[in-house]
């Protein structure tokens, strides 16, 4: 049940009785969530603690700090999300976190990124998930849990029926987790997204990437797969594509930072020809060159009316690939997203992507280039749209704008599938 006095007046009572001193900036974040009074009983709140707030210099949530907004928030029943990144949480830290999972029944948001929690962190954590059953998301982005600690999050998937979103990124995993988790999420039916970025990999056996393929053919409710920086080359595209045939449900496909040349583009337009589900597909910072935008605008222009959003950033195509693209979006009107920074345009590339926004094919805010003329020359300037505009960052104040500009399935949402 819900506590009904002010989070902020609990919150001074609670330092009171722990012996510690309040944190100016958490007692800031309650004293504004208090005036949200209608909201927090009918939809609930989150509460929007980060330590990287530009706007105004915030005193960093510690281990000590977490102690004591956990203790208030234990039988706080209308506080569903709680936004913690970039402070200075440990492990001791996590072992306040692991206490407040086991014990509060409304928490579904958690994001603990880039902070400095460990492999003993990790595993408080993931034990707590064990018992806990209305946690839905949790970011663990950028703490350094180590191969050790993402075994003990590849074990709670084998047990925790909850979870729908899981971000593992920049978590120092290994092979041995990485195709652990994998083995997990082929009888798991509840993660719909996990996200798997920057493993540290030192096979080039590709080993990881046969495994999820493996996975992919047996996992029937997984919509979306983050595998980027992977090292994975065009043998391990090959063995997603093969899995992909078999696979109903995958709906955002993230390879970007990895090594596929317009070789492994190849199985993708010809899985595109096929494919009845993938909606967003992120190549960028890859090497697939003007044969492989070509591939895939063979695919889209022909076959493909499902896809929706693509990313080939920074895969130095020339002007020769990027006309192909943009001639077919004039044959693909279900293609709306095309981000494409980074590569070499010539005019006839510049002119082919301002006719797509100047006609209303393309819409301003679904790409990342802006015409714009020079001595009547016509050349395309950068904007700051794209896949993952806010997966590091998310404006300090006011919601997102363009759903699209997220890193997860704005397009088409975890949640509906």
């Amino acid at each position: 049940m819900s506590v009904h006095p002010d989070l902020h007046q609990h919150y001074v009572r609670a330092c009171q009785k722990l012996g510690q001193p309040e944190n100016p900036f958490i007692a800031h974040v309650l004293q504004e969530a208090d005036k949200n009074d209608k909201i927090r009983w009918t939809k609930g709140i989150t509460l929007k603690i980060a330590g990287s707030n530009h706007l105004v210099p915030v005193q960093r949530v510690t281990d000590d700090d977490l102690q004591v907004l956990a203790s208030v928030l234990c039988n706080t029943g209308f506080v569903t999300g709680l936004d913690l990144r970039c402070n200075v949480l440990t492990d001791a830290g996590a072992k306040h976190m692991a206490t407040l999972l086991q014990e509060n029944s409304a928490l579904r948001d958690l994001n603990l990124m880039f902070n400095d929690i460990g492999t003993s962190g990790a595993e408080l954590i993931a034990r707590a998930l064990h018992r806990n059953e209305t946690l839905v998301y949790l970011r663990m982005t950028g703490n350094k849990i180590g191969n050790k600690g993402g075994m003990f999050f590849a074990s709670m998937l084998q047990i925790n029926s909850t979870l729908e979103k899981l971000d593992l990124g920049d978590c120092d995993m290994g092979t041995q987790c990485l195709i652990a988790i994998a083995t997990a999420l082929t009888q798991n039916k509840s993660v719909k997204a996990i996200n798997l970025n920057r493993p540290l990999l030192y096979s080039q056996e590709e080993e990881t990437t046969v495994h999820v393929a493996l996975m992919l053919k047996k996992n029937s409710s997984l919509v979306e797969l983050h595998l980027c920086k992977h090292e994975m080359k065009n043998f391990g595209v090959e063995q997603l594509c093969e899995a992909l045939y078999e696979n109903s449900s995958l709906r955002y496909l993230d390879l970007s930072c990895n090594k596929i040349t317009c070789d492994g583009v190849k199985f993708l337009g010809e899985l595109l020809k096929r494919n009845q589900t993938l909606e967003i597909l992120d190549l960028s910072a890859n090497r697939i060159e003007d044969d492989g935008a070509i591939y895939l605008s063979e695919a889209l222009a022909l076959y493909n009316r499902i896809l929706q959003a693509l990313s080939v950033v920074s895969n130095n195509i020339s002007g020769k690939g990027l006309v192909a693209l943009s001639d077919a979006m004039k044959t693909n009107m279900d293609l709306s997203y095309i981000y494409i920074w980074g590569n070499k345009f010539d005019e006839a590339a510049c002119m082919a992507f301002s006719e797509l926004i100047q006609t209303g094919r393309l819409k301003p805010n679904c790409t990342d280039v802006e015409p714009y003329e020079v001595d009547g020359h016509v050349h395309l300037a950068e904007l700051s749209h794209g896949l993952k505009k806010h997966y590091y960052w998310t404006p300090s104040c006011g919601e997102v704008t363009n759903k699209d500009a997220n890193a997860s399935l704005a397009l088409a949402a975890v949640s509906e599938y």
